[in-house]
């Protein structure tokens, strides 16, 4: 994932410190029922299709931009799956970060799945029971996309 210009701006006067940011994730399906994943340069491994909003975007936008941006494909938002706070990461370059992931189901409308930027190796389609090796993140979250549930949280604790 690139790192936006307003994280760079962030960066400079916060340091490596804690970063709270939203995060969207789009779990996109065709009419056949496969999923688009694509195979990240930073690890070279298949995974779902995300991003990080712009100051003032929406979510459902935000999934629908960077769905476009790194695969070529055009979506629609149809519902939020879930919403999740994420562990902190710390990168290589020692900057921490915190998301707050908001992964949406979405419906793919046009386009045509290709390496549409630097931030991809490979786009494809996938039947959901012919997918590539993906993380526990991945998988959940397309298991949670295909279940007819209402939206996924963690359940608040009494305090």
């Amino acid at each position: 994932m690139a790192t936006p210009d307003f994280i760079r701006t962030l960066r400079a006067s916060a340091g490596h410190q804690l970063l709270w940011l939203p995060g969207v994730t789009a779990i996109v399906f065709d009419d056949a029922g496969r999923v688009l994943l694509g195979r990240r340069t930073d690890t070279r491994k298949w995974s779902v299709i995300g991003g990080i909003p712009e100051p003032g975007e929406q979510p459902a936008d935000c999934a629908v931009r960077e769905v476009f941006e790194e695969t070529g494909v055009r979506c629609l938002p149809e519902r939020v799956v879930l919403v999740q706070a994420l562990q902190p990461v710390t990168y290589g370059n020692g900057d921490v970060c915190q998301y707050m992931d908001i992964t949406f189901r979405c419906r793919a409308v046009g386009g045509e799945a290709r390496v549409n930027d630097d931030e991809s190796l490979d786009v494809g389609w996938f039947a959901v029971d012919a997918l590539p090796a993906l993380n526990e993140f991945a998988l959940s979250r397309i298991k949670q996309a295909m279940a007819e549930e209402p939206t996924w949280f963690e359940p608040a604790t009494l305090g």
